[in-house]
């Protein structure tokens, strides 16, 4: 079974569902045979990365509410993801473009190393408070996870995996992603949101069954005027 994420490493949401995806594919048989491959999606692609605004500003703004509201909100955030043990911290969280990230990523997932990056960029905006926006953050955080640094450098100061990155929203935009996280299921089925782990259970399940079980056959009975023999089935005339 083939599960394909679209999300962005900014987004509280995403973090949340990773989680509980994963926590639904521990409860599942055959989690052996998931692939869980993650794609690009840019929340905010038009703004700039800045250290000198928070991410409470950036809400606000978006939102059209006051800083202080924002930060409200972001503490309601932050209850809900203890719910699935993941620790938040906003206060030192700053306005970052993602793009340069998503394109590492991509390196990254060539390297065979795709899901470890993801995590590994996620826990480092929300719990450690990373800013990055930050080519030098981007490749410490490469070469912790075991890829090689002047590597990342090289597709950081070119445009290597720009266009994978731009594939990844281009098909986003077709099959009708409108919001992240968005998880998608064989192709055949789709999750919008960091719904409850029961919902992937279900989805898990009914994927699963719909894909590997072999459908039992269903004899058709000849009918009643009917005469069969090795040679055929002969229909009888009610008038012989």
């Amino acid at each position: 079974m083939k599960i394909e994420v679209w999300s962005d490493f900014v987004c509280p949401f995403c973090y949340i569902g990773k989680r509980r995806l994963e926590q639904a594919l521990e409860q599942f048989a055959h989690k052996d045979d998931v692939e869980v491959i993650f794609k690009s999606y840019e929340l905010q692609p038009h703004i700039q990365s800045d250290e000198n605004v928070s991410v409470y500003e950036v809400l606000a703004r978006k939102m059209g509410t006051t800083v202080e509201q924002a930060k409200a909100m972001n503490d309601q955030m932050v209850e809900t993801a203890k719910t699935v043990g993941l620790e938040y911290n906003f206060d030192e969280v700053k306005q970052t473009n993602t793009l340069e990230a998503h394109r590492l990523f991509k390196y990254a997932e060539m390297q065979g190393k795709g899901l470890a990056f993801t995590e590994r960029l996620m826990r480092a905006y929300f719990t450690e408070s990373r800013f990055l926006g930050r080519p030098d953050t981007l490749i410490e955080l490469a070469e912790e996870i075991g890829l090689d640094g002047e590597e990342a450098e090289d597709v950081l100061v070119s445009d290597d995996f720009l266009e994978d990155v731009r594939n990844d929203q281009r098909e986003a935009q077709q099959i009708g992603v409108q919001g992240v996280p968005f998880f998608v299921f064989n192709r055949k089925y789709a999750i919008s949101g960091a719904q409850p782990p029961e919902l992937f259970q279900e989805t898990l399940e009914k994927v699963w069954q719909e894909e590997n079980e072999t459908p039992s056959l269903q004899q058709i009975q000849p009918s009643a005027d009917a005469s069969c023999t090795d040679d055929g089935c002969e229909v009888k005339d009610d008038n012989n």
